[in-house]
């Protein structure tokens, strides 16, 4: 195994995980160690070398709808809309999770590029405050303020349901993005506030319709923090050439996401799935957008993982599988952190 290489990812769900969890010393189970069965807290992520990302607040179903195994089917169904009432309570427990942890000092919520690199030199776990679905913000935009003073910087304006701001997309296989309208009249006002306010616009989640309003909207570049792509895994949720080509012609960003059911040609959530598969969607990746706007974004505690990497700790396998290819130890450096802190920095400052 090599020298570790840091990593800074575009997209956990740990949050949900500390979130959901019975134990009421959220900051003590992140700090000494979670369940096994968990993807990331402070000893593995130490022991694998992740530096940071983007930690996203994900209002979660009020009921978890059971875990597929097998593919999922060409008219798969769209998960159905949360009330705004529940996405405020698990929003601000959320929130207040990690700034708790922050006060704890397990981690540094970074609101500037120059943040995250003092944090990383610091040695201290660099982390983005995203929200995973908007669906705790009014449509007058009144909590989008509060949010953005608490640390808010990075947005993805749905989860894979519908809400006030526009349409996601579901997790149907076989399928393009082309799933539903674009944004509403109050989603084009969302994008326009983040534009203002220096919050990247995760576009991961967005159908192509909502997808092709923020492109025409948005100053900023365009993001898709836990993607794939869509000729590799013919998933709804991946991205197709002609959104690759609009993320390059902005000079924005892709993370690979690690979950199976979006790398797999088959969309199956399988855990032996080999990292010769998540190599071949980074190729595509470089070959679509360049060198300079491709990372991760693990979608780690929100998704099925190639048993290669398992957790947090595992991303050295990944990092070695890259290197064994043939990518030099330059190039797999940005693609592991230094692409992400400069398309933050693009996008937030």
């Amino acid at each position: 195994m090599t020298d570790l290489i840091p990593v800074f990812d575009g997209h956990n769900d740990t949050l949900m995980k500390l979130y959901q969890s019975a134990e009421p010393d959220k900051e003590k189970l992140f700090v000494k160690g979670s369940p096994s069965s968990w993807h990331i807290d402070l000893p593995r992520a130490r022991k694998g070398g992740f530096a940071g990302g983007m930690f996203a607040i994900f209002p979660p179903p009020l009921e978890d709808a059971p875990m597929r195994t097998t593919a999922p089917a060409t008219n798969e169904p769209m998960a159905p809309e949360l009330s705004r009432a529940d996405a405020i309570v698990s929003t601000t427990g959320m929130a207040s999770i990690l700034l708790r942890l922050e006060r704890s000092g397990a981690l540094s919520v970074c609101r500037s590029a120059a943040d995250i690199r003092r944090a990383m030199a610091a040695g201290s776990l660099a982390t983005v405050f995203h929200i995973e679905g908007a669906e705790a913000i009014d449509t007058d935009l009144a909590e989008l303020d509060v949010l953005h003073a608490a640390g808010l910087r990075s947005l993805g304006i749905v989860w894979s349901r519908p809400n006030a701001f526009g349409h996601g997309v579901p997790f149907r296989l076989n399928s393009t993005p082309d799933t539903g309208p674009g944004l509403t009249d109050a989603g084009k006002a969302l994008v326009r506030a983040c534009n203002e306010l220096g919050i990247m616009i995760d576009l991961s989640h967005l159908n192509e319709k909502g997808f092709r309003d923020v492109a025409s909207l948005s100053t900023a570049p365009l993001v898709a923090t836990h993607s794939n792509v869509h000729a590799l895994c013919p998933h709804a949720r991946n991205l197709t050439e002609w959104q690759l080509g609009a993320i390059r012609d902005s000079n924005g960003m892709v993370g690979l996401n690690f979950a199976t059911g979006f790398l797999r040609e088959d969309g199956r959530m399988d855990p032996n799935t080999g990292l010769e598969v998540m190599v071949r969607h980074i190729d595509a990746l470089i070959e679509a957008l360049g060198e300079d706007r491709v990372g991760f974004g693990s979608d780690f505690d929100g998704a099925t993982i190639p048993a290669a990497i398992g957790d947090v700790s595992g991303l050295p396998n990944l990092i070695d599988a890259l290197l064994e290819k043939g990518y030099g130890r330059e190039l797999v450096e940005k693609i592991a952190w230094k692409n992400w802190v400069a398309a933050l920095e693009r996008s937030i400052g």
